[in-house]
């Protein structure tokens, strides 16, 4: 079980192994988007983990990596047109970001690292526990990038109007892309220094 957590902390796909970066830093502007995107990876590593598993033993070493994106390109076709059909206006605010997913360093790699060489079941959690990593980490970036940038949550207003009255205003950097780099450069930070003083 323990092996399973490790996307959770020490083995972050994002801020441990630095997989996945480029749409930490641009689908969390706001939290809506980010939110979707984060199951949207989850969903389709779960599923792409679980069908190179169940196929493994099948898959010529040579064209794994066509077999691989084939699955995955098929899958995020798939959550693309689920999200156009559900919920269009996130899908559009992801814009080409969903079809990236085809390309996302943390599917690939589990695929080859993991469900690879291991069972269906183990390869399906490790690929929802992944996912969950990324995704956590797109949630975080994205509340406090559109709480401080943008005054809202969920599209929704929650700083009053009192503290705008008062002078407050909403820092206009935090939705620009280079504070999503900055806030998850200041997390990767964090989780190393934990890391370090636990090593010392």
């Amino acid at each position: 079980m323990k092996q399973y957590l490790g996307p959770l902390n020490k083995e972050n796909p994002v801020l441990v192994q630095t997989l996945g970066v480029c749409s930490a830093l641009a689908v969390t502007a706001q939290l809506k988007p980010a939110v979707v995107m984060a199951l949207s990876v989850t969903a389709v590593c779960a599923v792409a983990n679980l069908v190179i598993s169940l196929i493994r033993n099948t898959i010529p070493p040579r064209i794994r990596i066509i077999v691989q994106l084939l699955v995955v390109s098929t899958l995020v076709i798939m959550v693309d047109q689920i999200l156009q059909a559900y919920v269009y206006e996130v899908s559009k605010m992801l814009s080409v970001f969903v079809g990236l997913i085809i390309t996302n360093c943390i599917i690939m790699g589990r695929l080859e690292a993991f469900a690879l060489s291991h069972k269906p079941l183990p390869s399906f959690v490790d690929g929802i526990m992944n996912g969950i990593g990324y995704g956590l980490v797109l949630v975080v970036v994205a509340f406090f990038r559109e709480l401080l940038g943008s005054g809202t949550l969920w599209g929704h207003p929650v700083v009053p109007q009192s503290w705008y009255a008062a002078g407050y205003l909403n820092n206009g950097l935090m939705i620009l892309p280079p504070m999503a780099l900055i806030l998850v450069g200041g997390l990767i930070w964090i989780v190393n220094s934990r890391k370090s003083g636990v090593n010392h």
